[in-house]
């Protein structure tokens, strides 16, 4: 754009959770002086089903200064405090990706690296014992974190009804300012000369005019993919699951606050306990089994009776090569797709809202700028593509589905990843990507991934000294755990106070 100037008018193409969640902190962060317009149509509806979170969430109701018992009850939402693994190193065998640290160092060496080296031991137990927040969630049990350690160290997010969330938050930005436009767009019109998009026109011969455009169009990148051309990188290579079907069913006992993954014979299923029901799904290849066999198998793994149809859903992993092109910013499904194994879609639309409001622009767009917020997207995405990889990779599963994943070459960023970990178990933490060291410890040992040796620095440890301090913060988790309320009665009395 050649004008120079402040954007006056942003359009955003596109409701559900990306498109509510960007008018929401828009009117926040950059409404003054702006108007700023909402288009959706109700004809062609949202695929809601992403009902779980990561702990960066609660850094984004933070910033917008949301109530979180009023956010809990408007949006039948639970808490999070890690995901369980079943069945996905091997069957009948099952692990924790917990929130937060694992144990606490010792002399400056990693906690897993002491469980690293004396993990035969029997009385040394699984690596999810050192965990506070794995070890509440063991035992149902749920709390803020605490004042002081090991309840200090908890770590948690939300399940919630995407459905009720993003209607909650167009409350948030209506009431502060944004409006909303019901209607179908039928073209695009764009600059002659720049090729930036200066209109959508609706049906009914209506026209909403922009000086800048965010496309939360979905899977269909309207703008982005379909209008400006920006390719699309297939990542399906690595990561062959191409189909979903969702279907709530009712609510069952204990409230488990955790999300539970479990492997399939092609792919895997999920278990979101809500406030009123529990959301489930089934992601699997379609090149490996059926979309009637598919969802056979969900519905034969239900926990409680199904309350509605299934909503069945295509897609394929991957982003396109720039979320920024002109004057459209694409954030969401719009921008590239990870499937949900570890809840990562409603952070990379808050990651992608949180730049594009650290980098907002003037309406003579810096391509230095846009070439800024690209490069950041680029190091969103593409390790946690690496983290969804590993999990499928670090498997002795067997059967046609997994055998190809088990065998397939992977990025040559993770390969260095296992690699330096083969040897000492060593990890490390790139340009501030998402997942930290306990992450990437939780999953490569899940899923019984085992370094050559241990860590050197240990070589000067007493076996006796090392033993005694793993013992004793197994057991301090796990009686702090045991002193916390109930998932169930801490939602009950927080709901009660809204």
């Amino acid at each position: 754009m050649s004008e120079a100037g402040p954007i006056r008018r942003i359009v955003i193409v596109g409701g559900g959770t990306a498109g509510w969640m960007t008018a929401a902190a828009l009117s926040r962060f950059v409404g003054t002086g702006r108007r700023i317009v909402l288009v959706e149509s109700e004809a062609i509806g949202t695929v809601g089903v992403g009902e779980g979170t990561i702990p960066p969430v609660n850094e984004f109701n933070r910033q917008l200064g949301i109530d979180e018992a009023e956010f809990v009850r408007e949006t039948k939402a639970s808490y999070k405090l890690g995901i369980e693994f079943v069945d996905w190193a091997t069957e009948n065998h099952r692990y924790f990706h917990q929130f937060g640290d694992i144990g606490q160092p010792i002399d400056g060496v990693p906690l897993y690296q002491l469980w690293l080296k004396y993990r035969q031991d029997k009385a040394v137990g699984p690596l999810s014992t050192y965990s506070i927040s794995a070890a509440a969630a063991r035992q149902n049990r749920f709390s803020h974190p605490g004042s002081e350690a090991p309840l200090s160290g908890i770590g948690y997010a939300y399940h919630f009804d995407a459905n009720l969330y993003g209607q909650y938050l167009r409350r948030y930005a209506e009431a502060r300012g944004a409006e909303r436009v019901e209607g179908k767009i039928v073209s695009i019109d764009r600059d002659g000369e720049s090729g930036d998009v200066t209109a959508v026109r609706l049906e009914g011969e209506r026209v909403v005019k922009g000086d800048l455009f965010v496309d939360c169009s979905g899977f269909r990148s309207l703008l982005l993919g379909e209008t400006l051309g920006v390719p699309f990188e297939d990542w399906s290579h690595w990561l062959p699951c191409d189909r979903a079907i969702a279907v709530p069913c009712a609510r069952i006992e204990p409230l488990t606050p955790f999300t539970r993954s479990t492997a399939r014979p092609a792919g895997w299923q999920w278990r979101i306990p809500l406030q009123h029901r529990t959301g489930n799904g089934h992601v699997y290849s379609s090149a490996h089994m059926s979309e009637d066999e598919a969802e056979t198998l969900l519905l034969a793994n239900l926990d409680g009776e199904q309350l509605a149809a299934t909503n069945k859903l295509r897609f394929k992993a991957g982003r396109r090569s720039r979320s920024w092109e002109g004057n459209v910013v694409a954030i969401g499904l719009a921008a590239g797709f990870l499937e949900p194994l570890e809840s990562t879609s409603i952070h990379l639309i808050q990651r992608g809202i949180q730049k594009l409001i650290g980098l907002f622009p003037s309406r003579g767009i810096n391509p230095v700028e846009r070439a800024e917020y690209n490069r950041l997207l680029t190091e969103s995405y593409d390790p946690i593509r690496d983290f969804i990889i590993l999990h499928y990779k670090a498997t002795r599963r067997t059967g046609p589905f997994w055998d190809h994943v088990r065998n397939m070459p992977i990025p040559d960023s993770l390969q260095h990843k296992f690699d330096l970990f083969g040897e000492h178990g060593r990890i490390f933490r790139y340009n501030d990507e998402l997942f930290d060291v306990p992450s990437w410890a939780a999953v490569m040992i899940g899923q019984e991934m085992f370094p050559k040796a241990s860590e050197p620095v240990l070589a000067s440890y007493s076996d006796a000294r090392a033993l005694g301090a793993l013992e004793e913060l197994r057991t301090r988790y796990e009686k702090a755990a045991g002193s916390l309320p109930t998932h169930a009665d801490f939602l009950a009395k927080l709901v009660a106070q809204a």
